[in-house]
């Protein structure tokens, strides 16, 4: 029997997503194979391919002027891969530090181009977000990279920064929650595991300008520009995840877009952070204005309590909310594929363990 999988990633999938997937996963439409043993070359496979990215253009309004690439590597590889393609521009990029993924995103970009950390907010253990438009942005800089949200700490940042310079984001588990302005960025990037679909896929969405400025000394493999040309087949792509992640699409339009998970995915978090605040036994550190809308932490008044409430919400089908090892206490990920009556039944929960042991 299914239960609430409040996992930060791999995420939980619509149930939906996964009985249409059961009808196809021995044959695909009479074609006599699985998508998993098919040429991603073929002509099927290619319908598969080219209706995910129409879908996904079509879902986030994405302009005629972007590239949407399907690559491999996990966004933690786009860590890597931006300033190599751009490093050549001024040598230079502002980094916003909000969390664990940010703080990564510098580590391993430092390594690569020369970092200015514009704001970090390590010192208050990631608590709160800036008005990037607030900031000091480097003259020089590249481009400025900041993650709208923060998976492990739970912290966000809503408002799109209107800036002059190149802005990209890591918006891994944050895309699909809501619309979003893409002709404000210069590149989105994303992991899979949260709103789109199985891991091993990553979206990249690029101003296609902005591609065409990617140092062209790589090898092609690490080009942007080169997996356009290719239409994301540069080399064998992760076949079965772009295929999933279509079929997520498809039901995030059946479900009614964007819009509709908007309000979904608000009304779900007010709810959780509402019991949360009105708690003497539950908090949330996290500054009330940059609360994340997806990942929902929380510690209990007695943190030996901890072991015991992940024993028992598991007994009660309420499964993975075990904070993130380097902060602990708890987390609720509440992504699109959460319905509302999860979250219900968690906070019925919280209160019949606050009632208890509280």
């Amino acid at each position: 029997m299914r239960q609430w999988n409040f996992c930060a990633g791999p995420a939980a999938i619509s149930e939906e997503v996964l009985q249409d997937l059961k009808s196809e996963l021995l044959e695909y439409k009479n074609s006599g194979t699985s998508v998993m043993e098919m040429s991603h070359r073929s002509e099927i496979y290619t319908k598969i391919a080219h209706e995910a990215k129409s879908d996904l253009i079509e879902i986030l309004n994405i302009p005629n002027n972007y590239e949407v690439l399907f690559l491999q590597g996990g966004a933690t590889y786009q860590f890597s891969m931006i300033p190599m393609n751009f490093k050549h521009l001024t040598g230079t990029a502002d980094y916003v530090t909000t969390g664990t993924w940010t703080k990564k995103a510098h580590a391993e970009g430092s390594k690569i181009i020369d970092i200015n950390e514009i704001y970090s907010s390590e010192d208050s253990n990631f608590t709160c977000a800036p008005d990037i438009e607030k900031l000091e942005i480097s003259e020089n800089a590249s481009y400025v990279h900041y993650c709208p949200n923060e998976t492990i700490q739970g912290n966000a940042i809503h408002d799109v920064p209107n800036i002059n310079k190149p802005l990209i984001a890591d918006m891994s588990s944050v895309i699909l929650s809501e619309p979003i302005d893409i002709s404000k960025f210069s590149l989105i990037y994303a992991g899979a595991q949260k709103n789109i679909g199985p891991a091993g896929l990553t979206i990249v969405i690029i101003d296609k300008e902005f591609m065409s400025m990617d140092d062209n000394s790589l090898p092609n493999l690490l080009r942007y520009s080169q997996h356009s040309k290719s239409n994301s087949m540069l080399n064998t792509p992760p076949t079965f995840a772009w295929y999933m992640a279509g079929k997520v699409f498809k039901w995030i339009k059946n479900s009614g877009g964007l819009d509709y998970f908007k309000e979904l995915n608000h009304k779900k978090a007010s709810k959780l952070y509402g019991y949360i605040d009105g708690s003497s036994f539950y908090s949330n550190p996290v500054d009330i204005n940059n609360r994340s809308i997806m990942n929902v932490t929380f510690v209990l008044a007695e943190s030996g309590l901890d072991s015991l409430f992940l024993e028992e919400s598991n007994t009660n089908g309420l499964l993975s909310l075990k904070g993130h090892r380097s902060i602990g206490g708890m987390r609720a990920s509440i992504y699109n594929a959460m319905p509302l009556k999860g979250v219900e039944e968690l906070i019925e929960f919280m209160k019949y363990f606050e009632s208890k042991y509280g």
